[in-house]
């Protein structure tokens, strides 16, 4: 059988009860300000690239002869000399027919202050 030292039992005879009494504040008003940022930043790189599979061909204008086979390399003439005339004449050939490229930075920014009053 163990026996309980001297030093135990003084150690024991050291501790005591302790209790909580009322907290009351010191202060009768105050007030709390803060500041918050914010920053956003939104980069956005758009690529659009359309292609064309086939060939195309158009002319179009005013006072202009066209012969009975349009075409590239066609023999297009004035009607009547002198006057106003209209041409345009477009060749789309396979491959890329249009490319887009945006390249677009956003940012937003923000600032909210608050402030907190508070009285006892």
């Amino acid at each position: 059988m163990r026996h309980i030292t001297p030093v135990l039992l003084a150690a024991a005879g050291f501790i005591s009860p302790s209790y909580a009494g009322p907290v009351t504040p010191n202060f009768t008003s105050g007030t709390i300000t803060s500041e918050t940022k914010t920053r956003t930043e939104v980069v956005e790189v758009i690529k659009q690239i359309e292609y064309t599979t086939g060939t195309s061909y158009t002319v179009t204008g005013t006072n202009i002869n066209i012969p009975d086979r349009p075409g590239p390399g066609a023999n297009y003439t004035i009607q009547t000399q002198g006057a106003p005339f209209q041409f345009s004449e477009t060749h789309l050939t396979p491959g890329i027919a249009k490319e887009t490229w945006i390249d677009r930075k956003t940012v937003e920014e923000s600032t909210t202050n608050s402030l907190s009053v508070f009285t006892q």
